[in-house]
């Protein structure tokens, strides 16, 4: 009669070790149901769940196991499993799976810890941890230093929506960012990321910076801020700004476009991408000579925003066409998607401000970045602790695969 054995090897890592004792098993005849390994500061954790065949007897195999691993240097524990509890194991294979990513510049046992009992609470199981960034010192003192594990989850949760508020809770009073996703198909093939410009892809409201060479930058930042919390209506706040613009030199811009401050991330983030295959558009309430300026700079592909009205040599108060709010910008994402002949489930897109929300919530990955309290808590994911580069995680990318 076949037997089932769950067998967790442990000890010093080496190269060999796995394919040792899997000799061992092969002179046997015996079958590998499932395998899962993992190395943590050079200590080897492997199990290995496996059929021995009615004509081989599981005693003398384990006593060849424990020589090989006494050789080895490794410890070895086996558990006989019923044929009744492996079909158990088997048959929750098909329930759904999900992937919870914990990221911040510094992770303790606490942040784990919440997020394993939240999970647990819902009645799901983890899976496996993942360590997505790199190793960093701890003499070294680095402000922009990266920190994440994912967790593979599975099960029947009782309430997705209590549990997606409880993670956030999680992310509202430690200084961690929690996303949770289904894990499928659309997670690993995403294909097309747009992002809002001010106080997305650069770190200011470009409208400020105009406003401050103006000599009206109170009154607009003001409006500003009273917009991107979502008590006045952006076209109307938006006009409202542009009107104290009116008479400004058009020499000022290109002062300001050059001294830009992009976002910490937006390079590594956008140059990976790319050399991903992605797509990558800028899709701004704010102003396409500013937008253009970051399309050279950084290599983006697509850009659409206002187009200031220009006379003389001075800014008349005014746009041109149609002001691109938070209903275009979810258009236009829309359309940008259906020419390329992708589902919106492959988009990916970021912003801060109420205006965003439209857009974030359309795409597969919507991400609210560094973002206001209303716009955190309506969007589905944020990150509030990293730079822009911190999306490169959600995708489950790790720090050795990308520059």
């Amino acid at each position: 009669m076949r037997e089932i054995i769950l067998l967790n090897v442990s000890g010093q890592d080496h190269p060999g070790l796995t394919a040792a004792l899997t000799e061992v098993l092969e002179e046997n005849g015996v079958n590998i149901l499932d395998i899962g390994q993992a190395v943590i500061h050079d200590h080897l954790s492997l199990g290995m769940l496996l059929e021995v065949p009615a004509e081989a007897q599981s005693g003398p195999v384990l006593k060849d196991l424990l020589f090989q691993a006494h050789q080895l240097g490794l410890r070895i524990n086996s558990t006989p499993v019923e044929e009744e509890e492996y079909e158990r194991w088997v048959g929750m294979q098909g329930k759904p799976r999900y992937i919870v990513t914990l990221l911040g510049r510094k992770l303790s046992a606490r942040n784990i810890s919440r997020v394993a009992q939240v999970v647990s609470h819902h009645g799901l199981n983890i899976d496996g941890i993942t360590r997505l960034s790199g190793r960093f010192s701890l003499k070294e003192s680095n402000p922009r230093r990266r920190a994440c594990v994912e967790f593979s989850v599975r099960g029947n949760a009782d309430d997705l929506g209590a549990l997606r508020r409880e993670l956030l809770e999680i992310s509202s009073t430690d200084e961690v960012d929690v996303a949770f996703q289904a894990d499928d198909l659309y997670r690993r093939n995403r294909r097309l990321i747009v992002f809002d410009m001010d106080s997305t892809l650069i770190q200011v409201e470009v409208i400020d910076e105009l406003a401050k060479a103006a000599g009206v930058g109170r009154q607009v930042a003001a409006i500003t801020e009273s917009a991107m919390r979502g008590e006045i209506d952006f076209k109307e706040s938006f006009r409202q700004r542009m009107a104290l613009l009116q008479g400004l030199e058009e020499g000022v811009l290109r002062g300001i476009a050059e001294t830009l401050p992009i976002t910490e991330g937006a390079e590594r983030l956008i140059t990976n991408l790319k050399r991903m295959g992605y797509r990558v558009g800028i899709l701004s309430g704010g102003f396409t000579y500013f937008a253009e300026h970051l399309q050279r700079k950084l290599g983006v592909d697509r850009v659409s925003a206002n187009e200031l009205d220009i006379v003389d040599g001075r800014l008349t108060g005014k746009t041109r066409g149609e002001i691109v709010d938070g209903a275009k910008k979810a258009q236009l994402l829309r359309q940008m998607a259906e020419e390329m002949g992708i589902t919106l489930e492959q988009v990916i897109a970021v912003g801060d401000g109420a205006n965003d929300l439209p857009m974030l919530s359309l795409a597969g990955l919507g991400v609210a970045f560094h973002a206001k309290p209303l716009v955190r808590e309506s969007a589905r994911h944020a990150i509030s602790n990293l730079g822009l580069d911190g999306i490169l995680y959600l995708l489950g990318v790790r720090d050795r695969e990308v520059g």
